[in-house]
C-alpha cells in the first residue's frame, strides 16, 4: 500500500489501531451521533495545498479539513479523490471520513513562516468543512483564527448550516482580512433534494443560512450549482431559486451546469438510470465529449438565466456581483474569493486541490 511507510503507528507503537493505509492515522471510530459513518482521525503533515500556477482558479492555496463527505451528494465531483486513499468513490466517499485533527495547529505554523506571502486561501473546494463531523471536532474555529491572525485573506464555500456557529468569529476576522462566504444551493424540490443530497441540510435551511450571513453584515454569494439538465433547468425553477436567494440578501450568484468527472459520473449515472431512466439518453448525448456540457447548452442556459438575474439586480448592468454564466471565467464572490465556472478540463493537480462539490 502506498501509504504504509507513512503510517504513524510504524513510528509510534502506542497509537490506536485503525485503517492501515491512511497516513498519520491515530484511530478509526464510530460514534452514536453519526450512524453509518467511520471517522479516521489522522495527524496531517501539512495543511496548505498549493494550486498549480497554470490553474484558472482565483486563489493560490486551499485547506481541506476532511477527506470524504457525509453530505453524500450523488453528483459530487470530489468523489474521485477518495481513490487516492484506496477507497471507493461511492459509499466509501460518503461514509469513510478522514479527519485532520491537527489541521489548525499545522496551518498556524505554516502561515507564521517568514516566507508566507498571505495569498488567498479557499476552504470548501474539495469536501465541505462544515459537514457533520465538524460539530464533533470543531476544526474551523482554529483554522479561521490562524488565517485571520496571520493576515491571510480567505473564503469558505459550504452547504452546512453549522457555519452559523462561527459567524461571530468570521465577522471578527472580516475586520482584519478580506473574506468571502458562499453557500451552495441549487435544488429546491424536497424529494429531489433527499434523493440527490441525502446528508445535506434542506434548501430552506440553507436559504436561512444565507439570511443569517447577510444579517451578520458579511458578504454571501450563492452557487446555483449544479444545474441539472432536464431536472432543475426549467425556467420556473430558476426563477424561484434566484428570487429566493436575492430576497435572502445574497451578494452574488454563480450559475453552473452539472459536470460529471470520473468517479462522480458512474455514481450519478447509476442514480439517473434508477430514478429517471427517460433522461439517460439525453445525458449520454450531453456528456458524450467529456465531463462538461457542450457550448450550445451553456449558451442556452446563459440566455435563460440572464434576464432573471437582471430582474433581481444581480447582473453586472445593475451593479450586482453575479457571475458564472457560460464563458465567464471570473469569480463570483467579493474579493475574487470563490471560483467561477470551469469551462475547460482543469490541468492535472494533486487530488485534494481543485474539486468543488
Amino acid at each position: 500500500m502506498r501509504w504504509d511507510a507513512q503510517r504513524l503507528d510504524l513510528e509510534e507503537p502506542g497509537t490506536l489501531p485503525g485503517l492501515p493505509t491512511v497516513a498519520g492515522l491515530l484511530r478509526s471510530l464510530q460514534v452514536p451521533e453519526f450512524p453509518g459513518l467511520t471517522l479516521h482521525e489522522v495527524r496531517a503533515k501539512s495543511a496548505l495545498n498549493k494550486v498549480p500556477d497554470h490553474s484558472s482558479m482565483p486563489f493560490a492555496y486551499t485547506v481541506n479539513t476532511f477527506r470524504g463527505c457525509s453530505h453524500s451528494c450523488v453528483y459530487c465531483f470530489a468523489r474521485k479523490t477518495h481513490e487516492w486513499l484506496e477507497l471507493d468513490t461511492g459509499s466509501d466517499f460518503d461514509s469513510q471520513i478522514v479527519v485532520k485533527t491537527n489541521v489548525a495547529e499545522v496551518l498556524r505554523r505554516e502561515v507564521s513562516r517568514s516566507s508566507w506571502k498571505r495569498e488567498h486561501v479557499a476552504l470548501g473546494t474539495n469536501t465541505d468543512p462544515y459537514q457533520r463531523a465538524e460539530g464533533r471536532y470543531r476544526l474551523m474555529p482554529g483554522v479561521i483564527d490562524a488565517l485571520a491572525r496571520s493576515g491571510t485573506p480567505f473564503s469558505v464555500l459550504t452547504k452546512g448550516t453549522l457555519l452559523t456557529r462561527d459567524l461571530p468569529l468570521l465577522a471578527a476576522a472580516s475586520r482584519d482580512v478580506p473574506i468571502g462566504l458562499g453557500v451552495s444551493l441549487a435544488i429546491w424540490d424536497d424529494e429531489l433534494h433527499r434523493s440527490l443530497e441525502p446528508g445535506v441540510p434542506t434548501p430552506r435551511a440553507r436559504l436561512e443560512l444565507v439570511r443569517r450571513i447577510a444579517d451578520a453584515g458579511l458578504p454571501c454569494g450563492v452557487f446555483l450549482a449544479p444545474v441539472l439538465p432536464g431536472l432543475t433547468d426549467q425556467k420556473d425553477h430558476l426563477e424561484r431559486a434566484i428570487a429566493a436567494v436575492a430576497e435572502a440578501g445574497a451578494t452574488g450568484v454563480t450559475v453552473l451546469p452539472l459536470h460529471l468527472r470520473p468517479g462522480a459520473r458512474e455514481w450519478f449515472t447509476a442514480w439517473l438510470s434508477r430514478e429517471h431512466p427517460k433522461l439517460v439518453g439525453r445525458y449520454r448525448t450531453l456528456y458524450s465529449r467529456g465531463a462538461y456540457v457542450p457550448a450550445e447548452y451553456r449558451s442556452w442556459l446563459s440566455a435563460r438565466v440572464a434576464p432573471i438575474l437582471a430582474a433581481h439586480g444581480l447582473d453586472r448592468h445593475s451593479g450586482g456581483e453575479a457571475r458564472g454564466l457560460p464563458g465567464d471565467e471570473s469569480a463570483a464572490f467579493p474579493h475574487g474569493s470563490l471560483p467561477g465556472p470551469a469551462a475547460p478540463e482543469p490541468a492535472r493537480a494533486e487530488p485534494e486541490q481543485l474539486a468543488l462539490c
